[in-house]
């Protein structure tokens, strides 16, 4: 008598990372978080090194931008050569190049190497972040404990840009703004040993890499970059930042095209045009510029109209961090009860009602440093679940052979963000100070258009993953 075979239940989902996992995990966390410290440490050294070293007064933004550019350009083809030629060897890569950049920029002596430093810091951040998330999505299966894991970055991320300025005050105030580059060596230097040990290596699919999208992607974003960079530093009326805003726009659009025909494209369309790949990308492109405005906003607020000095400025967004760190824990967590396309919605909404709400701080006292810390704490607690929420959008429901092409599209949506969001807004905020002579309106008026944005982003990233 024939029997009929019954599909055995799929197995639930495990909830219990072992003893490797949780090793693995460790080192990837550290070398994004180390990356992301990177990134503010040296803002509030800034006119430390400019005496230093001899930086004009106008020319000290280059030593952040020279990170960001390159760390923004080259993020989508590092990633996707990750997938190529091996993520662990990518993130190995990143690291040795963090070191050696990292040991220049304390040693150097004069502002051109400073700056190549940087630069190899930037390179670096492109290799280490796209490959260190694909490994870590590729490490885990999708589920609790991948969400969890994400939380847990997204976390260490934005804890690290916070944790960065604190280091960087006291760093700069005790000893001098170049250990802000040493710190780097022995963290980059342990990771290159520990990673060939634990983490097993890691690629896609062979296959040909894409030349003419890789340099229309790259050399797209790179100008788009520099002219934001530039319009915000000499305004947006600049021909130069407007042309070089134009060739940006124009090379994407290439890119676009190119991969469209393309027999092995760097990022195939119909990846790009996933509802989750779009509109996860586009929630974390939101919180991230404009988190990023938030931060320069309220910098500039604690020193000029508070008289902070840089450590006591870096002390004050302590409580920015608790909440970030209290955010990326609930975050995986509410996904599993809300779903991804909620705790996104959401976190964007409560980032935008808290931004709002620093349209109420004052010229000073007690109750406007009250409001301005619970409102940044709130602000960041929704700004870490949008960044799990659109991590785990933007990467679930893909093979591991795209894993780096996914991840490296997260990673560029923040650098890019990050990179481009102090302009936009730092321009609006110096408009306003001119018309009015008043550094608090102008202030008030970027973190109104700042909200604004944010909570436009909400709805849209909301609405649009319901279509899928």
């Amino acid at each position: 008598m024939a029997t009929t075979a019954v599909d055995a239940p799929a197995a639930p989902p495990a909830t219990h990372m072992t003893s490797r996992q949780r090793l693995v995990l460790t080192l990837l966390l550290g070398s994004q978080f180390m990356l992301a410290v990177d990134f503010s440490i040296l803002n509030v050294a800034l006119p430390d090194i400019g005496k230093g070293l001899g930086f004009s007064l106008a020319n000290l933004q280059w030593i952040s931008t020279a990170m960001m550019l390159p760390s923004a350009g080259f993020t989508l083809l590092f990633g996707r050569l990750a997938d190529l030629a091996g993520r662990r060897r990518m993130l190995l890569i990143g690291m040795g190049l963090l070191a050696a950049g990292s040991l220049v920029g304390g040693i150097a002596t004069s502002p051109g190497m400073l700056l190549g430093a940087r630069v190899a810091q930037g390179l670096a951040s492109a290799l280490a972040t796209p490959a260190a998330l694909s490994l870590l999505t590729t490490s885990l299966p999708e589920g609790p404990l991948r969400d969890k894991a994400l939380g847990l970055n997204g976390t260490l991320i934005s804890a690290g840009f916070t944790i960065g300025a604190i280091f960087g005050g006291i760093l700069t105030d005790l000893l001098s703004w170049r250990w802000a580059f040493f710190i780097n060596v022995p963290v980059a230097a342990a990771i290159l040993l520990a990673a060939p040990a634990v983490i097993p290596e890691s690629r896609g699919e062979r296959t040909k890499l894409d030349i003419p999208g890789a340099i229309a992607v790259t050399g797209g974003l790179l100008t788009l970059v520099y002219g934001v960079t530039e319009a915000g530093q000499h305004g947006w009326s600049d021909p130069v930042a407007l042309a070089t805003i134009a060739a940006g726009v124009l090379l994407l659009g290439a890119f676009w095209l190119i991969e469209l025909k393309a027999k092995a494209p760097l990022a195939p369309v119909r990846v790009l045009t996933r509802q989750t790949v779009k509109w996860g990308n586009f929630g974390g492109l939101i919180t991230f510029t404009m988190e990023s405005s938030v931060i320069f906003l309220l910098t500039l607020y604690l020193q000029e109209v508070f008289g902070y000095t840089p450590l006591q400025t870096g002390l004050a967004f302590c409580g920015i961090g608790v909440a970030a760190f209290a955010g990326g824990l609930a975050a995986p967590r509410l996904i599993g009860r809300f779903g991804n396309r909620t705790v996104l919605g959401a976190g964007l909404l409560l980032q935008a009602v808290a931004t709002g709400a620093l349209f109420l701080v004052g010229n000073g006292g007690g109750g406007s440093l009250a409001l301005m810390l619970a409102a940044s704490s709130a602000g960041a607690f929704g700004h870490i679940s949008a960044i799990v929420g659109y991590m785990v959008t933007a990467t679930s429901g893909l093979p591991d052979g795209e894993q780096g092409l996914a991840t490296g599209l997260t990673s560029m949506t923040q650098q890019v963000g990050i990179t481009m969001g102090i302009p936009v807004l730092s321009s609006i905020a110096t408009a306003r100070m001119n018309a009015t002579g008043s550094t608090l309106d102008g202030i008030h008026t970027a973190l109104l258009v700042d909200a604004a944005i944010v909570l436009a982003g909400s709805a849209l990233a909301y609405t649009g993953l319901r279509r899928r």
